[in-house]
């Protein structure tokens, strides 16, 4: 059962991305990856995800000034973001909860409690009721 949402991953670390595309693919959602800050954009852009999950230090465009653009997006500002990383100072936290960031979670993290994260952060549509 393919429930046609997408997950748009976002970190430059290839390893972190590719755990990540496998275990929600098993969870029967389409998966996009990016592997730096611009791409993620052009790839929301493109996709219109219905989720982003995203690291915060990244090449190019770092995931909060990503998040800072997506949420200034009309197309993209009702996409939730949730920001997955290591960094777990305040300060990030809080850059990111003012870029307008919906959650945040740090690494390491098991999967099963992160795709249940996901699950409950992905919108549900009317014919889902």
């Amino acid at each position: 059962m393919k429930t046609g949402k997408r997950v748009l991953i976002v970190d430059d670390e290839q390893d972190i991305v590719e755990i990540l595309s496998y275990n929600l693919s098993k969870q029967n959602l389409q998966v996009i990856r990016a592997y730096s800050g611009k791409e993620c954009l052009n790839l929301a852009r493109q996709f219109r995800p219905d989720l982003i999950v995203m690291d915060v230090r990244m090449p190019e465009v770092n995931g909060i000034e990503a998040c800072r653009i997506i949420k200034h997006d009309d197309n993209l500002k009702d996409t939730p973001v949730l920001f997955l990383t290591a960094d777990t100072d305040k300060y990030t936290a809080l850059s990111a909860k003012h870029a307008g960031a919906d959650n945040f979670v740090t690494k390491p993290i098991s999967i099963s409690l992160l795709t249940d994260i996901i699950k409950t952060m992905l919108p549900v549509t009317a014919q889902e009721n």
